[in-house]
């Protein structure tokens, strides 16, 4: 199987809980490529990239996030693979 990507926006109390760091955490640990980031209305936009069965993994594993945190909704989206080299947490766009 090819490498899928997602877009992914996350909803809920995910700002200040560390939510953007152990996304990377988990992304590095299944190997995906990719980038997370806050975004200016409150949700954090992940980027994931690589194995279809690790990245399915990785859209579950979002949808709890790291235990401070309290997800309320996801929105996922498929997208076209964009190869991006490792996996990093970008600026809060705004």
């Amino acid at each position: 199987m090819g490498a899928l990507a997602r877009q992914v926006l996350v909803s809920g109390r995910v700002q200040g809980v560390a939510f953007r760091w152990a996304t990377r955490e988990e992304a590095t640990r299944l190997g995906l490529r990719g980038w997370v980031r806050n975004l200016g209305d409150g949700r954090v936009e992940a980027w994931i990239e690589g194995a279809g069965k690790d990245v399915e993994t990785m859209v579950a594993w979002l949808r709890r996030g790291p235990p401070s945190a309290r997800v309320e909704a996801l929105d996922v989206r498929e997208r076209e693979p964009e190869a991006p080299d490792g996996f990093e947490i970008r600026a809060t766009l705004r």
